[in-house]
């Protein structure tokens, strides 16, 4: 069995976002980034389908060259190998594409990713990739069992619970469930340094969208306490003032 799993390298939880060039893009500076906590569970998953010799994983990412402590930290978590596509990932139908193209010249039994990136949240590239491949692609699954040949898997809808029989190839994007978090051990750490890194350029692809400018929310107003004893004081400053009733 083979598994290829999608990373993205995003800014830690704790980053200030601020923007550069007229709010075009997003400032770098300063910041410490991590591997996607979705791609996480991803990655997680695939190593316990894996263990016991069952199969290899493989970790991808569209990035240059900052992107390496990243993907090395998917590595001492216990991926085998790894692919950068060498390029900087301009949106989800880029991103996607390169991914879809590496998959076709691989043999690849499934590709997870993770439900979606904690910083642009789009949840797009994991149903893209499916389209590029013409293959099944599920998404946010919480639950992934799978005996060599047959997955069956889980994933909330509304009001309940879906349960899925996929055949073949697929692609999966995994939520909050489908596998906890590995935490990189010594011996990860120290083998991640000569586990295969393989840098690929990017395949060309005309431009289909373009950041107009970024905008951060307003800062958060005043915080106005009302005494217990006088609901009608809240009721009316959320009907006058909040207008939400």
């Amino acid at each position: 069995m083979k598994i290829l799993v999608c990373i993205s390298n995003v800014p830690d939880t704790t980053t200030k976002i601020t923007f550069t060039n007229n709010n075009t893009q997003f400032n770098t500076t300063g910041v410490q980034f991590i591997v996607n906590p979705y791609d996480e569970i991803a990655l997680s998953k695939a190593i316990e389908l894996c263990e016991g010799g069952k199969g290899t994983v493989t970790v991808i990412n569209v990035g240059e060259s900052q992107t390496d402590p990243t993907i090395r930290k998917a590595l001492a978590i216990g991926a085998d190998d790894a692919v950068r596509i060498n390029a900087a990932p301009r949106d989800a139908y880029y991103v996607a594409y390169q991914i879809a193209e590496y998959a076709k010249t691989q043999d690849f039994d499934m590709i997870l990713c993770g439900r979606e990136s904690i910083d642009y949240n789009g949840s797009q590239v994991a149903a893209m990739i499916g389209e590029f491949l013409d293959i099944p692609s599920i998404s946010i699954i919480k639950k992934l069992e799978y005996d060599g040949s047959t997955a069956t898997i889980d994933r909330e809808i509304e009001g309940g619970k879906e349960v899925i029989s996929v055949t073949g190839k697929f692609v999966a994007s995994c939520a909050e469930g489908t596998a906890d978090p590995k935490i990189p051990n010594m011996r990860g750490i120290m083998s991640a340094r000569t586990k295969p890194l393989q840098i690929i350029e990017a395949k060309d692809i005309a431009e289909v969208a373009k950041v107009q400018q970024f905008e951060t929310p307003p800062p958060r107003g005043a915080v106005k306490l009302i005494p217990s004893e006088d609901p009608s004081k809240l009721i009316d400053l959320l009907h006058q003032e909040a207008k939400v009733i």
